[in-house]
Parts: structure tokens; sequence; C-alpha cells
């Protein structure tokens, strides 16, 4: 049985939810599943924009035939050759004999690269600015390298200023029920998942999301329809993700506010972390979070640190080094292009080792500015380690004061 949106006239939702997958690209959780978008355009000519995961073929063209009602597919249009929306275009192929298969040079390298079947003769090659005209609607194909495949491109509609824009604008998070962002952009986690994913997937691309702003920079966009997630038809909404993308894509924080990061073996690095916050909260630090590299998947403190302004670090020493978990967030952390953040430390040496070292030489790249004296623990909390605390959340509340967004 099908399960279709109109979500604009004659543009239909056929796209899955999938609920099952415990990891997105099996690394990032996602307790709450993740939409895979795909979308019908009838016209004269019918465009089938991208594919969805291998594990739903069976639903996803029961959609497409329902969308088509009747008539037949011209097009199959691949933004990018990422399994979860290229893994039933040979399917698609088999079904429709007449569709044509759009895509650049690099989209087909990856397709032989991925499958054995040979549809070459159905190959419609287009290149950076081409067009294509369907009858009321017209399709200008706008490449994105590295946003975050290096064949990436976007459609843009001219004459409506819709804009299919691939991975570009997506969130975690299965559809329920409302496709529109409007009904869930001020609701429940949704900013949240949209900013675990941007960070996590496409931060590094920073640069590319912002050759990209200036390659459509002019052109009206009164609809975007991501890969995964809602789609944006509202001004408002519309706005709202172009200047969350703006912050995102410039390595901009976008709230004054501390996370710390801690490893803690035994609580006693912990115990430090609380007396910190606590301090903090006393001098009227009001966004504070506190992670325990142990208990969350790297993502969630990977993109709070990406949101606010301010970060502390309490790594601690392991085997004389540095305690392997912080040592991987760290390193995955300065992966998604983080940078220009102001940082603290507070460090557990206990019996000796390298660990505050370490945790600097990860971040060098990242060129941040460190402030405050580094607090160091031996072992368990004293009292002048309080004062210490104290005076770090000093210098860290005053330097949030000062901070302008």
């Amino acid at each position: 049985m099908y399960n279709i949106i109109e979500v604009l006239d004659n543009i239909f939702w056929v796209g899955v939810n999938d609920r099952r997958i415990a990891r997105f690209e099996n690394m990032f959780e996602v307790p709450n599943g993740v939409s895979y978008n795909s979308f019908v355009i009838k016209d004269e000519k019918n465009v089938l924009m991208d594919s969805v995961e291998g594990a739903f073929t069976r639903q996803y063209l029961e959609n497409i035939k329902a969308a088509l009602d009747g008539e037949d597919l011209d097009y199959i249009v691949i933004s990018h050759m990422e399994p979860d929306h290229c893994r039933n275009i040979d399917f698609v192929l088999k079904e429709y004999p007449n569709c044509k298969f759009v895509g650049n040079a690099k989209t087909f390298k990856l397709y032989e690269q991925f499958y054995n079947d040979n549809f070459k003769d159905r190959y419609y090659e287009i290149k950076d600015g081409d067009e294509l005209n369907i009858g009321k609607r017209n399709l200008k194909f706008v490449f994105a390298p590295m946003v975050h495949w290096p064949e990436v491109f976007m459609t843009y509609e001219t004459n409506e200023g819709l804009f299919f824009s691939a991975d570009a604008f997506g969130a975690f998070n299965a559809i329920a029920g409302n496709i529109e962002a409007s009904k869930v952009i001020h609701k429940g986690d949704w900013l949240e998942q949209a900013r675990r994913y941007y960070i996590n997937i496409v931060g590094k691309q920073g640069k590319m999301v912002q050759n990209l702003f200036k390659k459509v920079e002019g052109l009206p966009i009164n609809t975007i329809l991501p890969l995964h997630g809602p789609v944006y038809k509202d001004k408002e909404s519309i706005e709202f993700i172009l200047e969350k993308y703006s912050r995102w894509a410039g390595f901009i924080p976008e709230d004054k506010g501390v996370a710390i990061v801690f490893s803690s073996m035994y609580g006693d690095t912990e115990q430090a972390s609380d007396i910190l916050a606590a301090e903090l909260a006393k001098l009227g630090v009001e966004d504070i979070v506190l992670y325990d590299v142990s208990d969350w998947d790297p993502s969630y403190p990977i993109a709070d640190c990406h949101r606010f302004s301010h970060q502390v670090f309490a790594p601690i020493n392991y085997n004389a080094g540095l305690y392997y978990k912080m040592d991987a967030f760290l390193r995955e952390l300065v992966g998604t292009g983080y940078k220009n953040r102001t940082v603290s430390f507070l460090n557990n040496w206990s019996w000796g080792g390298k660990s505050l070292e370490i945790s600097k030489e990860i971040l060098e790249p990242a060129k941040c500015k460190y402030i405050g004296e580094d607090v160091k623990i031996n072992s368990a909390v004293k009292e002048p380690q309080i004062a210490e605390l104290k005076e770090l959340a000093k210098v860290i509340a005053e330097d949030i004061k000062n901070t302008e967004i």
C-alpha cells in the first residue's frame, strides 16, 4: 500500500520513513528514525527527484505508481549517489523503460561503482547551470560539490522558486504526519536534530556551503525540499533555516553559553565539572550543558560545542596518555570543522600523564581562544581547587557577558 503527500500542486512526496535504523551512516544515533525524501513532479514530462534506501523498495515503487496515477515516468534526477538515496535507481529504471537517468559525469561514475547494471544508453548527462524544461516547470541544475559528496548537484525550479536541495537543510527524525517545517520547526527537538545532522555530516564543508549560498544569491527561494526531514514552504521557516545555515557554515556560535565536556572514571572529574557549572549558574550563566564522553553519542556534544560560544574540556589521564574516549571525541570534534571558540580546561592528572598537553595538541587546528587558568586536580577535588574553579567561573562568565553573538 502506498503513502504519498501532495506538498505542492502536482508535486508529491513519495519518500519513506525509517524508524528501524539505529545509527545514521552507522555512526549517529537516530532514536526517532529518519526520513528518506523523494518527490514526483507531474507535468508534461514527469520527473522523480532522487530515490530511497534499499530496504523500502516495494513501498517506494508503490508510492511512485500512486503519484503517477497511470502516467509514465520520463526522468529520474539523482542529486548524489549516497546509498540512502540511490539504492532503488535500478528498480525504477527497470519499472519505467522510457525513463532517463539525469546526473553529471561523476554521478554516473559512482553509479557504475555501486552497480553492475548497464543503463548507459539512458544516461542524461548535465553540466552546471544546464536547464531541463518539463512543461509549466523548468529545472535548473546547480552543482554543489562536497555538500557533502563530490558529485552533488541541486535542482532549482525557475518559475516558482522551488529548491530541491539534496542533503542540505536536512534533519534527523522520521516525519510524523506533518511534512511542513512550519508545523514542527518550533516544537520538540527539531532544531537539535537539524543542527546535529548538519554539524556532524556536512559541518566540515562549511566553505562549500558558503560557496553554494553565493551561487544561489539573488534567486527567489519559495520552497526548500531536502532529502531528509521537513519541507520549508513559508517565508518564516525559510528565513529561519537559512539564518541557521549561515551561522553553521560560518562556524559562528548560535548562543552565549557553555558546553562542559568531561571524562571521569570514578566521578571526581565529574564532580569538578558539576562544581564549575554551579558556580557559572551563580554568576548568571543560563545556558550550560554537561556531557560525559563515555555516556553520550559524540554527535550530541559535538553539535552543542558548535552551538555555544564557550567550552570547557575536562580530560583525564589514562595509562599516562589521554583517556581514549576523550581523545576520540576531540579528534571527531576537530574533524567537523570546529574552530574559533573560547575554551577553558580543567584536568585530573592523578598519578601523571600528558592528557592536557595531548588535548591541546588535538585542538590546535581549531584555533581556539583559551581563557582562564587551567584547573588541575590531583585525583580528587580539594579546597584549593574549589577556589580555582570559582575563579575560572568568573573569567568565563565575564567573557560570555562581553561576547557578541
